[in-house]
């Protein structure tokens, strides 16, 4: 029983190591400076309805806007959130909408009201810490309504020219 013990206090002795050394580790948190006229607010017309929806369940993820929590300073769970950040920027960043050629703009629309209807996004692992990022029914229908419409206004200037 003495030895079992003696294992265990070695154990966490060493675990306790592990995560303090791991603190040393630190990868970027950024929120990239970027051109503001190329935002897809100062791209699209968006309402505040839409405005706020995406503010609270997007823009962590998907833009250069990130609100970085304290919890994002300490390992392993920094190292999570900043690839979690940095793949939803490198998918779809509206920070750098105007930067997509029309076609991208278009499908990253489609894909929006797609994503959040299936559930898909925002990410079940964002949304027990972030309350209030879960999409409502109304939600979805307003989000769907306007990525639809935006969409639309895109594939109709496109046609014009």
């Amino acid at each position: 029983m003495k030895k079992f013990r003696k294992v265990i206090r070695w154990m966490f002795i060493v675990v306790v190591c592990l995560f303090l050394v791991s603190q040393l580790i630190r990868p970027a948190r950024t929120n990239p400076v970027t051109d503001q006229s190329l935002s897809l607010e100062s791209q699209l017309q968006i309402d505040q309805k839409v405005a706020t929806i995406l503010e609270r369940s997007c823009n962590d993820c998907h833009s250069n806007e990130t609100r970085w929590p304290w919890y994002s300073n300490v390992a392993p769970v920094s190292w999570w959130m900043v690839g979690h950040v940095n793949d939803g920027r490198h998918d779809l960043n509206f920070s750098e909408w105007g930067t997509y050629d029309k076609r991208k703009q278009s499908r990253r629309l489609d894909q929006m009201c797609e994503l959040a209807k299936s559930g898909a996004m925002p990410l079940g692992s964002y949304t027990p810490m972030h309350s209030g990022s879960k999409l409502s029914g109304d939600d979805l229908r307003t989000l769907c309504v306007w990525t639809n419409a935006q969409a639309n206004a895109i594939a109709v200037r496109t046609e014009t020219r």
